[in-house]
C-alpha cells in the first residue's frame, strides 16, 4: 500500500510504519501526545493508515484488538508526561523563547483551547493537531486536578487511540478508500485543523487576548473574598 507523504517523505506514515513498525507508532504517539518536540509528528494519519495496513496485513501482523490497547497505552502515558512536566515547568513555560523545535504560539494556542473548555480540553484536543501536545502541558501548568486530569486523559486517549486506528482498519476494507487513500488522509488533515480555525476566529472576532496562566482549574474567588465582614450591631 502506498499513500501520500503529507509534508517531508521521512514523515509519510506508511514510510514510518515500514520503517520503524508497531513500536515506531507507539514512540510517535507518546510523543505527539506529550513532548514538546513531538508536536510536528503526523498522529492522526498514522493511526488511520496503521488500521488500513493491520487490515491488509502490511508491516503490521498483530490483531487490531492487541494493537487499539498499545497505542491508547502509549497516547494515555504520552498526556501523563506532558501534565508532569507542565507541573514542574509552572508558569516559566509561558516565558520560554521561542526556538527551532518550540514556538510560544503553540502553548498559547492550547491554552486559549483549555481556557475555553475547561477539562474537556484534555480529551477535546486529542483530535486537534499541535494542541494536543501542548494541552496536557498547559494542564499541569494550571495545577488541574490529578484525579480530572486522569479520567479526561484515559477518556482522549481510547476515544482517539482506538478509535482512528479501527475506523482506519474497517474503512481499509472498502474499495473506493482503498484507491483514494491520499484524499482521505488529506481529509483527516483538513478536518483535524477546523476547531483551531473556529477557535482563531472565535479570538479575533471578540478581539480578546490570551489570559495568563491559571494557578489550578477551580472556580475563582468572588470579588469580595478579601474584604473584612461587616459587624452586626
Amino acid at each position: 500500500m502506498t499513500t501520500l507523504a503529507l509534508g517531508p517523505n521521512w514523515l509519510d506514515p506508511d514510510h514510518l510504519i515500514s520503517v520503524f513498525g508497531l513500536l515506531g507508532i507507539l514512540a510517535i504517539v507518546f510523543a505527539e501526545s506529550g513532548l514538546l518536540i513531538g508536536f510536528f509528528l503526523p498522529g492522526d494519519s498514522l493511526l488511520f493508515t496503521t488500521g488500513l495496513l493491520v487490515a491488509g496485513g502490511t508491516y503490521i501482523h498483530q490483531p487490531l484488538w492487541l494493537v487499539c490497547l498499545l497505542v491508547v497505552v502509549a497516547a494515555v502515558l504520552g498526556d501523563q508526561a506532558g501534565y508532569l512536566f507542565g507541573r514542574k515547568a509552572g508558569p516559566a513555560l509561558f516565558r520560554r523563547p521561542d526556538s527551532r523545535l518550540f514556538k510560544q504560539e503553540n502553548v498559547e494556542k492550547a491554552h486559549a483551547f483549555f481556557e475555553a473548555h475547561g477539562p474537556r480540553s484534555i480529551v477535546l484536543a486529542r483530535f486537534v493537531p499541535i494542541v494536543r501536545t501542548f494541552t496536557p502541558i498547559v494542564a499541569g501548568v494550571s495545577r488541574m486536578n490529578y484525579r480530572r486530569f486522569a479520567l479526561c486523559n484515559l477518556i482522549g486517549g481510547a476515544l482517539w487511540g482506538a478509535g482512528v486506528t479501527v475506523l482506519g482498519y474497517f474503512l481499509g476494507r472498502i474499495a473506493f478508500v482503498g484507491a483514494h487513500i491520499e484524499l482521505i488522509l488529506i481529509g483527516i488533515v483538513a478536518l483535524s485543523v477546523v476547531p483551531v480555525a473556529i477557535e482563531v476566529l472565535r479570538a479575533r472576532r471578540t478581539g480578546a487576548g490570551l489570559p495568563g496562566p491559571r494557578t489550578d482549574d477551580t472556580v475563582p474567588a468572588p470579588r469580595d473574598a478579601g474584604r473584612r465582614p461587616r459587624s452586626r450591631r
